[in-house]
């Protein structure tokens, strides 16, 4: 569904930051104690075989980790799989720009060949490099569900708040953490940023370069500001885009995204809906869109519908509305298609079932949430108190249920997730440049409330706020004035002289609206 730049390299986040994290508070760690941290030999002898990719045109190589940074010598290695794009123009070049995935989840292999494709700045002055992070894709993964038996996570729906219904999550989240143990247990508690960054360090090395400059969203914004935490003295640039509220906890942060997606759905997705009445015929003002949504999700309930293999149910319905408001370009006219495809299911043309099967139809796997739960479930602690939880949830539940009828679900997988020993990190940005931060007000996933958090915790960092705009991922998503000021950052280390605004981009306007007809 996602098929800009932008997209491609946040969908994963997309899913992801969708089904809301967990965890708890981020405090102190040694940056200086990091730098003098020895790495064994084995590690940092290796060389990067560098290969043509079998399925990009980038290179592949593959290196070795610890499976524990802070005690090597224990347990197997692992294995981790990196890509880089080169520079195409050696005379310009600077030096190597470093990217990682958002999620967590998501796959960062891929990834150079986007961004370098969209920005000519980026393409010439830096060889881009990425990597799928331990837990992930072509790394050592971890494994906890079959497609088959994660499928019963989003059964039936959320909303039911029955007695029954609650055990029923709770048991079903409960199951999940007892696969990923059986079937993942010495990796999991070593799934964490905090390894993650010391993977990157070791990547750095092993291309041969005291600095690198850093792109990150989504949830890679937490990566980013973890790696300047620990190793400030190796960062000489980093923009972070559309930001974790990585100051704090996952789990205070998981605690705002009820509002947030709620409000990017409510404000902009059913507005403009309700302005394409003509086109979709779900009703002419948000009101009236809402209720339509409404009186749609409770007849899915009773009557679940088929599209191809997938079956549509009312949380079925929320999974392809949380996908698609976090990219306006890329997602509202299918979700709106889908939705008005739903209203005239028997009639809808073969084209809008295969719409509809699509938006919901497809949702991240068993594969994306082994990692995501590994990571929020590990980097911080977490309350487990299921009963604060339970009333929690239901009031979300009435008032936020786009997201906040699924926090109960998410949250019981990391009430009852192992114990971490993951250290504890600050971030301050203290030793670091000047670094660049992008945030729109409305996005769903990372929400500006929580950027702007993280904005004056991260010290000597400038927030651009995309105005009237709610897409997640905004650099290469064809704002041009995001993409002016990250050129410059990133050719010349020149950030706006304080926090400072971009307008948003229009909202698209559908194949179907008629020129000059723009609904009741």
């Amino acid at each position: 569904m996602f098929t800009s730049a932008a997209a491609r390299r946040t969908a994963s986040a997309l899913s992801t930051v969708v089904a809301t994290a967990i965890a708890a508070a981020v405090l102190p760690a040694s940056a200086a104690l990091a730098a003098r941290q020895s790495v064994p030999a084995r590690y940092a002898q290796q060389r990067l075989d560098w290969q043509p990719c079998q399925d990009s045109p980038l290179e592949c190589a593959t290196m070795t980790v610890p499976r524990d940074w802070h005690h090597p010598g224990a347990g197997a290695d692992l294995t981790i799989a990196v890509s880089r794009h080169r520079a195409s123009d050696s005379a310009k070049r600077r030096g190597v720009l470093m990217m990682a995935a958002g999620g967590p989840g998501g796959s960062g292999l891929k990834r150079p060949q986007y961004l370098a494709g969209g920005s000519p700045t980026i393409d010439s002055s830096y060889d881009v490099v990425s990597f799928d992070q331990r837990g992930v894709g072509r790394s050592t993964r971890a494994v906890c569900e079959s497609d088959a038996e994660f499928a019963d996570f989003f059964a039936g729906d959320f909303r039911d708040r029955s007695p029954a219904a609650l055990e029923r999550v709770v048991n079903r989240s409960r199951t999940f953490v007892e696969n990923c143990r059986k079937r993942s247990g010495d990796l999991l508690p070593h799934l964490t940023t905090e390894q993650t960054v010391r993977d990157m360090d070791l990547f750095r090395s092993l291309l041969g370069e005291r600095k690198i400059s850093y792109y990150g969203a989504s949830y890679a914004t937490m990566v980013g500001a973890y790696y300047a935490s620990l190793f400030p003295q190796r960062v000489e640039r980093a923009v972070l885009d559309s930001n974790v509220g990585f100051d704090g906890t996952w789990e205070d942060f998981s605690k705002g995204q009820p509002m947030s997606f709620q409000r990017r759905f409510d404000e902009d997705f059913l507005p403009w809906l309700a302005t394409y009445d003509h086109v979709y015929h779900y009703g002419a003002t948000a009101a009236e869109a809402k209720a339509t949504w409404e009186r749609r999700r409770a007849a899915l309930r009773e009557h679940p519908l088929r599209a191809g293999q997938a079956v549509i149910g009312p949380n079925q319905l929320d999974n392809g509305a949380i996908q698609a408001i976090y990219n306006a370009g890329q997602g509202f006219e299918a979700l709106a298609t889908a939705l008005a495809a739903l209203e005239h299911w028997d009639t809808a043309e073969p084209r809008e079932q295969a719409v509809a099967a699509k938006v919901f139809g497809s949702y991240s796997g068993p594969d994306f949430f082994a990692e995501y739960f590994s990571v929020t479930c590990n980097d911080t602690p977490w309350t487990r108190d299921m009963a604060s939880w339970v009333e929690r949830s239901g009031e979300d539940t009435a008032n936020l249920p786009l997201v906040g009828a699924r926090e109960l679900g998410i949250a019981a997988v990391c009430a009852a997730w192992p114990k971490s020993p993951a250290p504890k990190v600050k971030v301050t940005g203290a030793g670091l440049p000047a670094t660049l931060m992008l945030n729109s007000v409305h996005d769903p996933a990372t929400y500006h409330e929580a950027a702007v958090r993280a904005h004056r915790a991260l010290r000597g960092s400038q927030l651009v706020t995309v105005t009237g705009d709610g897409d997640h991922g905004q650099f290469e998503n064809g704002n041009a004035c995001v993409d002016g000021v990250v050129d410059t950052y990133l050719t010349t280390g020149a950030v706006p002289a304080r926090d400072t605004t971009c307008p948003g981009k229009p909202l698209p306007v559908p194949a179907g609206a008629a020129a000059g007809k723009q609904g009741k």
